[in-house]
């Protein structure tokens, strides 16, 4: 039920879901209100489909037990303690911004690479699977704008989410909106980058999932030869807020997170695109207006013959064969440019397989020269999804376990190449740190903490020093960072269920001590109604900041 499951998109154990709706009536077990909740909304089907089929129905059970011992006065085992040390000294101001039926994935408020890009200036949020009207919060005079994205082509379908994560008739009447239809997106805006000029990018959909031709099979186009691409369900756009002018880039890849490379042509990299990663020259684009020159899509091949170059490969299912390489599936959903050497970073195996980070190097002429590498999680550590790295090219992910992890690629002492190399070959690489909060009871420490996604401070935005990994802490209302060792819970007070699903740091000036410098979040529960005020509450945006203490102006 962690990060990829139900805390996949919204937070358990808020008022909201430890109990059961009136609405619903009278159950003979909370097992059957179990059943009756999960089938309500548009995304009903979806629930009802993993919980009932792939997972036989047993959580119900569980779940019915929780909130029928609850409904009897059973209180929670452990008392969340009061902030300690640098807890005390934040300042958390909020604003709402977007509707109240329609949910915010991410926001952005500057240049990951430049964090004074944009000071002072506009949020911009990304609403996914909700609707195409994008928020745009202007912090300075609190005046919350809109902008209604469009499609290129007006085939271009509703978007409802990876495997029908959504329908457009509600399964069953909801408790809050009965029948209605809240959401109905087509621009599919997932989530945002601002890059260097102040301008946005965003994994948003141009067009119907079938792709021109220089994407398949018989093209010329280089990446297409080695490997053509039939559909892409989410593309590329871009804003420039100078004009509110707003760019279609057709990619033959699915898109999903996006980052800037450190390179000269300010490489914009992106994860979603199942078997491939896929990345756009930016500055040959701004050049020529051409998406299909400046763009470029590898798969994940291994060095497994070991001699340092790209070869014919054998596929995923495929034994291995000492004269060729052996392409592994890959599936970035995490996407981290790494600031060290140009290499590409990516989390791995988050909605099944293996959990892994993987390493893609492009080398001088990409596709033809790309390798990847890939570090399996070692038990009993499990479940990575958001990731991100550091200035010395560590990664840090968001684990389910209830830790966040890090790899080190320059502690692993075997060869990273040749036919070991397969993914258990660098246990050594891998250190976890367990996330503040309760855990299960009956077996051992734990933390119950289901943590989204995982961001590194680079640049020192927020005021703990540079380089320091931070997470979403789900079910801690807030965000966790570790610093020294030590886990420091960032809790947004009020409303209480406050749940992200990313952030990014901006210094609007250098100068201003802790004034002048922040994180930015929102709100990314699917169902903002969960929140504390129910029905009718809107999502919020959430600037983060650090006194020197408590009483510091």
């Amino acid at each position: 039920m962690n990060n990829v499951d139900c805390i996949g998109c919204h937070q358990l154990g808020q008022e909201a879901t430890r109990t059961i709706p009136a609405a619903f009536g009278e159950f003979k077990s909370g097992e059957e209100a179990w059943m009756r909740r999960v089938a309500s909304g548009q995304t009903g089907e979806w629930m009802v489909n993993r919980l009932a089929g792939q997972l036989g129905s047993v959580p119900f059970k569980y779940f019915g037990d929780w909130t029928d011992r609850i409904a009897k006065g059973e209180l929670p085992h452990s008392k969340p303690p009061r902030p300690q040390g640098v807890e005390r000294n934040i300042v958390v101001t909020t604003w709402e911004w977007g509707g109240s039926k329609t949910y915010l994935h991410d926001l952005i408020a500057s240049d990951r690479r430049y964090p004074t890009v944009n000071a002072y200036g506009p949020l911009y949020g990304s609403p996914e699977y909700s609707t195409d009207v994008y928020p745009i919060l202007d912090p300075n005079t609190h005046i919350v704008t809109t902008f209604k994205a469009p499609v290129r082509d007006a085939d271009t379908p509703e978007a409802f989410g990876p495997g029908h994560a959504a329908i457009a008739k509600p399964m069953a009447p909801s408790p809050y909106w009965g029948e209605e239809k809240i959401w109905d997106t087509r621009a599919n805006n997932h989530n945002g980058m601002i890059d260097k000029q102040g301008r946005v990018w965003f994994a948003a959909t141009v067009r119907a999932q079938k792709n021109p031709g220089f994407c398949t099979q018989g093209s010329d186009h280089p990446s297409a030869k080695l490997f053509p691409l039939e559909q892409a369900n989410r593309h590329l756009t871009m804003l420039d807020p100078k004009t509110m002018k707003y760019t279609f880039v057709d990619t033959c890849f699915q898109t999903h997170h996006l980052q800037f490379g450190y390179d000269a042509n300010d490489t914009l990299w992106t994860s979603g695109g199942g078997p491939v990663v896929g990345w756009l020259n930016t500055k040959m684009f701004d050049e020529t207006g051409d998406a299909a020159k400046a763009q470029g899509w590898t798969a994940f091949v291994l060095d497994t013959n070991g001699n340092g170059k790209r070869d014919d490969y054998v596929e995923p299912d495929q034994p291995l064969d000492p004269t060729k390489d052996k392409r592994i599936g890959g599936g970035f959903y995490a996407v981290m440019p790494s600031p060290v050497d140009g290499s590409i970073w990516g989390s791995v195996g988050v909605f099944g397989g293996t959990a892994a980070v993987v390493r893609l190097v492009p080398g001088p002429n990409p596709p033809a020269t790309a390798l990847a590498e890939i570090y399996n999680v070692p038990k009993p550590y499990f479940g990575i999804r958001g990731a991100d790295i550091d200035k010395q090219g560590v990664v840090w992910a968001s684990m389910g376990s209830g830790h966040i992890g890090s790899f080190d690629r320059r502690k692993c002492k075997g060869p990273l190449n040749g036919p070991k190399a397969t993914g258990d070959h660098c246990p050594e690489g891998w250190a976890f740190y367990q996330y503040p909060g309760p855990g299960f009871q009956g077996i051992g420490e734990n933390s119950a903490e289901s943590s989204y996604y995982t961001w590194v401070d680079q640049h020192n935005t927020f005021g703990l020093g540079e380089d320091v990994p931070m997470s979403t802490a789900n079910l801690n209302d807030g965000l966790a960072a570790l610093k020294d060792g030590k886990m420091i819970l960032l809790r947004v007070p009020y409303p209480l269920g406050f749940y992200a699903k990313g952030f990014d740091g901006r210094i609007d000036d250098p100068k201003a001590g802790w004034k002048g410098r922040g994180l930015w979040t929102t709100s990314g529960d699917r169902a903002p109604w969960l929140m504390e005020g129910g029905k009718g509450k809107k999502p919020i945006a959430v600037h983060f900041q650090l006194r020197p203490d408590p009483l510091a102006h």
